[in-house]
């Protein structure tokens, strides 16, 4: 797998970002989206190892397009400086918790788990599963290992309880989430290692526990 490539790319388009250079460069580009597709998809065989639910997932439909959506933006470059694929049973369109990774020079990388910014419904039964199974949902965020890795629970948060909820519950700071995700950012000297893909399984792998309490929930509002 030759990431380097990938990161080459990225790195020369953030300076050049135009269709016109992109037109110039464009074996660059097919270079390294092939790369990048076949990281992700030996990624879906690492995942499947721990979790079944990504079944015989592609990864063309786990990739996010490099073209930006420019309809409602002020910023009018035309591309993503970045590679992100969303790896989750259905796809990147899916309802479902599963996994993330994005690949962006400058120590920007990441990999994430969780929800973000679930549907009303989907909200809706995750408040209710975290508020009928607190212990658990403690439990998870608590472990060691995964704590070490992601810190704590991420995302946009409401200031005051969500409706139907008292003030004084004891997992409210978790009932305010309007996304439920953690994730771990990556300097490039980690992503260019050779260890990189185990790496991340690794990782991932500690995110199955928080996925699959957040899909109870999801599978009961589909």
């Amino acid at each position: 797998m030759d990431i380097k490539s990938i990161m080459s790319f990225l790195s020369d388009l953030s300076l050049n970002n135009n269709r016109e250079w992109m037109e110039k460069n464009k074996k660059s580009y097919q270079k390294a989206k092939k790369e990048f597709t076949g990281l992700v998809s030996s990624l879906i065989v690492g995942i499947r190892t721990f979790d079944d639910t990504v079944g015989e997932l592609e990864a063309k439909n786990c990739i996010f397009r490099l073209h930006r959506d420019l309809r409602f933006s002020k910023d009018k470059r035309p591309y993503k400086e970045n590679f992100g694929a969303s790896m989750t049973k259905g796809g990147r369109k899916s309802k479902f918790a599963g996994y993330y990774i994005h690949l962006q020079p400058g120590n920007k990388s990441a990999i994430a788990g969780g929800l973000y910014m679930p549907e009303g419904d989907v909200l809706k039964k995750v408040r209710q599963e975290i508020d009928y199974n607190l212990g658990e949902f403690n439990q998870i965020l608590s472990e060691k290992s995964f704590k070490k890795t992601f810190q704590e629970l991420k995302g946009e948060k409401l200031k005051t309880a969500p409706k139907g909820y008292p003030k004084d519950h004891p997992g409210l700071e978790y009932l305010k989430h309007k996304s439920f995700f953690v994730y771990n950012e990556l300097k490039d000297d980690e992503v260019l290692n050779s260890n990189f893909e185990n790496a991340i399984v690794e990782q991932f792998s500690k995110i199955k526990s928080l996925n699959d309490f957040l899909n109870r929930a999801v599978k009961d509002s589909i």
